[in-house]
């Protein structure tokens, strides 16, 4: 009697965790969660400074005070535009714990820009006194970018210092086969500014790396309504994944085409492709 009850105890026990993450959006350790659930805002407060070669930064603002290593992502803006055209996803990444070094430039094609900004952080985590000093690992570079900056991305990428990109609706720079590390590649369904049929071709290039091609339903290039959150939340994903090793987003990108949650999500992704080397992680 008293080994079944607690056989039943740890059984309730399971399911009413099972339920807490389900009502309430909290992650169950056991397996993955969503991608909204990436959509939420994280567990740290954001401090925005402009420094570094030309840089806006947004960081953890319990980052002095913390115990461990923050990995970087860096971003590119699209032609003519300006770190705070997407102030919102970049303070959304650095509450999820990863310091992110926008480019104050709007023309960030060559990636040089954004490679500065990483370089600028590594420098001030190795720099006693800073307050990035011991708060920074130089191993866990990321790289995004939006349009002109999603080609910007590319061409980062090809710096072995970035260890996973996102170009997003990215333009013709750089050379996908020059890329490092693994890549996610977003389109937009509407977008007929850079056409969705134009970045699978650039995805389909990506042979040499694991690439995962996305187009964001309903979305135009400028990502209305809904699908500013939904591309938000899946570029957290993929990068607390790589940089952070969050197993919990594994499953949104990763495993059995069954399992594989942006594959199975028609509401946000109206096409997904993952790639021979992609399909394998």
């Amino acid at each position: 009697m008293r080994r079944s009850a607690a056989v039943l105890a740890t059984v309730l026990a399971m399911v009413t965790s099972t339920l807490v993450a389900v009502l309430f959006g909290q992650p169950s350790h056991a397996t993955s969660v969503p991608a909204s659930y990436y959509e939420n805002d994280g567990p740290h407060g954001v401090t925005v400074s402009q420094e570094g070669p030309d840089e806006t930064i947004y960081y953890p603002s319990d980052i002095s005070s913390a115990a461990a290593k923050y990995p970087v992502l860096i971003w590119g803006n699209g032609t003519g535009a300006t770190p705070a055209v997407y102030d919102a996803a970049l303070r959304h990444w650095a509450s999820w714990g990863i310091v992110v070094a926008a480019a104050n430039t709007t023309q960030s094609g060559t990636g040089r820009e954004m490679l500065a900004g990483a370089r600028y952080l590594i420098d001030e985590g190795n720099r006693s006194g800073s307050k990035f000093y011991g708060r920074i690992d130089g191993d866990k570079v990321g790289a995004a970018g939006h349009s002109q900056g999603g080609g910007g991305t590319i061409a980062a990428a090809a710096d072995p210092l970035v260890k996973a990109s996102s170009p997003i609706e990215p333009g013709p720079q750089g050379s996908v086969p020059m890329m490092k590390g693994p890549a996610l590649f977003i389109a937009g369904q509407l977008d007929y500014i850079v056409p969705s049929p134009y970045v699978r071709g650039r995805y389909s290039t990506a042979t040499q790396i694991p690439a995962v091609f996305a187009e964001l339903a309903g979305s135009d290039h400028f990502f209305p309504g809904a699908t500013r959150i939904r591309l938000i939340g899946v570029e957290t994903a993929w990068f607390r994944y790589w940089l952070a090793g969050d197993e919990q987003a594994r499953g949104i990108f990763f495993g059995p085409t069954a399992d594989c949650g942006i594959c199975n999500d028609r509401t946000a992704w109206s096409s997904v492709d993952r790639n021979a080397k992609a399909r394998a992680v």
